[in-house]
């Protein structure tokens, strides 16, 4: 079965902050050479990502997970001879990805440890003792401050996990 194309989905783009100069790409390359995302993983292509959204290809952009790898090195936004601000545009798409409840892993792990233990990222036993020596808090106690940030940003819904599905 053909992808369904969107032909106003470059228009989305440009009316997100970001992703005003979409239009302006030529597909000249220059973005891919330079890029170190790109070194590592064939997948992440600006040119490739840029040319589907042109083209309409709103369901495979906002699903993969190549939107999520740009790293804002914004060595690309250099030397693109157009000035479409890729770092910006891909931020737009992410965003754009988000409204549509496209969320990457990541951030949802990320969430459901903020929510769980009140921190970003897990302690390890080195920055615990140095907590505890310091007289800091090691380990989370509820609060209820975050639950409340959860329920109006809508967070929750994406970090409680019932039945394998998410609300």
């Amino acid at each position: 079965m053909p992808e369904k194309l969107y032909p106003k989905f470059k228009d989305e783009i440009s009316k997100t902050p970001g992703g005003e100069n979409i239009k302006r790409c030529f597909q000249c390359g220059t973005c891919n050479v330079s890029c170190p995302i790109r070194e590592i993983d064939e997948k992440y292509n600006p040119r490739k990502i840029i040319r589907m959204a042109l083209l309409g290809m709103k369901d495979r952009v906002l699903s993969s997970d190549f939107i999520w790898l740009c790293t804002a090195c914004y060595t690309c936004q250099e030397r693109c001879p157009q000035d479409v601000r890729i770092p910006e545009m891909m931020n737009a798409i992410k965003n754009l990805a988000v409204k549509e409840g496209y969320i990457h892993d990541s951030f949802v792990k990320q969430a459901e440890l903020i929510e769980s233990t009140g921190w970003a990222h897990t302690l390890g036993e080195f920055a615990k003792k140095k907590r505890e020596q310091i007289g800091l808090p090691v380990t989370f106690k509820e609060c209820p401050e975050i639950q409340e940030i959860f329920n109006i940003t809508g967070l929750n819904k994406i970090t409680h996990v019932k039945e394998g599905k998410r609300d």
